[in-house]
């Protein structure tokens, strides 16, 4: 997948601002976006953007069901007069859940 000039220049602005924060001393902000990424393709190229996530790629019933469920969990944020930055880890996930989406656990490792 290749990523469009745009796409590098509105990436390369917010690692930018973050850098500049950072090094400021300023207090630091929190930010959260969500990232979705479509890994299966029909040729065509899809970016959509928000002001708090990213979808990119995918064939076009894959990009309309992350932008679907993006769409939802940012309303029922908003119900629950939240944001993003502000919601936890475990009411983020119970959100996604109540949206469709199913949380999968990473495999253990078979060190031992």
């Amino acid at each position: 997948m290749t990523v469009s000039n745009e796409t590098r220049v509105q990436l390369d602005r917010f690692v930018r601002q973050l850098y500049v924060e950072r090094m400021s001393g300023k207090k630091k902000i929190r930010k959260a976006m969500m990232l979705g990424v479509g890994l299966d393709s029909d040729g065509h190229k899809r970016l959509t953007t928000g002001p708090n996530f990213a979808l990119v790629g995918g064939s076009r019933e894959t990009h309309e069901q992350m932008t679907e469920k993006t769409i939802k969990i940012n309303e029922k944020l908003k119900a629950r007069g939240k944001q993003l930055e502000t919601v936890s880890h475990e009411e983020f996930d119970d959100i996604a859940q109540e949206v469709g989406l199913k949380k999968i656990e990473p495999k253990q490792s078979r060190r031992g």
